[in-house]
């Protein structure tokens, strides 16, 4: 039976420790967190969603949560080993070695929300980071376990598909990467700047409250060997996949990097090129559509109020056509 503990969120919001035993990159136990929104009185559940974060991030987003559950479906949100909820004292922000270790947390999340819906399907909805991270766990489980018939659809909000910057980093540095990993796989980065966070946190430049403790302003270190693991999951989709399900590929329509902030960072991809977002989700597999959302931040529902409206939008589309519970 699963055990609900209140969450961080508060009201209408409870939580479970999935506990997934020994590191295999040493650091100790590691579990991950099920966070579950509490149907509302009236609320039709008719089917279901597992949300799952980007890299330096965890579950806040209570309107996304919201604008899902109006539209029947029971909304769940995992926070990955190491990352937000899950963190335990010494261990390393978001460090995994390999992107399929994840396999173990996404598969019993999957297992307790079909446990606890008997009879649905589940739409998985997946930011930055986590959209690289669903799209290879669903295309090994559709190659090797059986299929996905229990997954109704797949929505990536700006999916990290390739790494930004000039053609070295994705070359040589990639190169060096690998043998870095093998010989100090916990070494940091140095990284420039990035006012993304100071762009969305209510104390700054933006209107949202989340804990910076979570989800730090200047993000969470970026280590080699972690690195090297989302390369070879950049490979690993490049030579394309099959999810075996619709998918939704919501972006920005601009890109604009700045160490320092400006306004310019309210309407626009700070953090991956959206050209390389274009150019990848092709290899998704199956039946994919792209939207770009004009003047979007990087989390699409994190944007400023009428590309926010607009992402919602486009989202509820695609959801009536593809994807909505029967």
């Amino acid at each position: 039976m699963t055990t609900w503990q209140p969450d961080v969120l508060g009201d209408g919001y409870v939580q479970h420790v999935i506990e997934l035993g020994p590191d295999p990159d040493g650091e100790g136990d590691v579990r991950a967190v099920l966070v579950k929104r509490e149907p509302l009185d009236g609320e039709t559940v008719r089917g279901t969603v597992l949300y799952v974060h980007g890299f330096s991030d965890y579950f806040f987003q209570r309107e996304m949560a919201d604008f899902l559950a109006e539209r029947g479906f029971a909304f769940y949100a995992l926070d990955l080993r190491k990352c937000g909820r899950s963190r335990q004292p010494g261990q390393t922000g978001h460090y995994v070695s390999d992107l399929s270790l994840y396999d173990a947390e996404l598969d019993e999340a999957v297992r307790l929300v079909a446990e606890e819906n008997p009879g649905t399907r589940t739409l998985l909805v997946a930011h930055s980071t986590g959209g690289l991270i669903l799209p290879l766990w669903l295309d090994r489980r559709n190659r090797y376990r059986g299929g996905n018939d229990d997954v109704s659809g797949l929505v990536l909000n700006s999916p990290w598909f390739d790494l930004q910057g000039s053609a070295v980093l994705r070359g040589p540095v990639t190169q060096a990467l690998r043998m870095g990993a093998k010989a100090r796989p916990f070494a940091v980065l140095k990284l420039p700047p990035s006012q993304y966070g100071h762009s969305l946190h209510h104390e700054h430049h933006g209107i949202w409250d989340f804990d910076v403790a979570l989800k730090p302003l200047e993000g969470c270190p970026v280590t080699v060997g972690w690195l090297n693991a989302v390369r070879r999951g950049h490979a690993r989709l490049h030579r394309g996949l099959d999810v075996g399900v619709p998918s939704l590929v919501l972006r920005s329509d601009a890109t604009y990097f700045s160490s320092r902030y400006s306004e310019r960072i309210d309407t626009a991809d700070a953090v991956l090129d959206v050209r390389q977002i274009a150019r990848w989700s092709g290899c998704l597999g199956g039946r994919t559509t792209v939207v770009p959302v004009p003047q979007a931040r990087h989390d699409v529902f994190l944007s400023l109020d009428e590309p926010r409206k607009r992402a919602y939008a486009e989202l509820d589309v695609w959801l009536t056509a593809s994807a909505l519970p029967a």
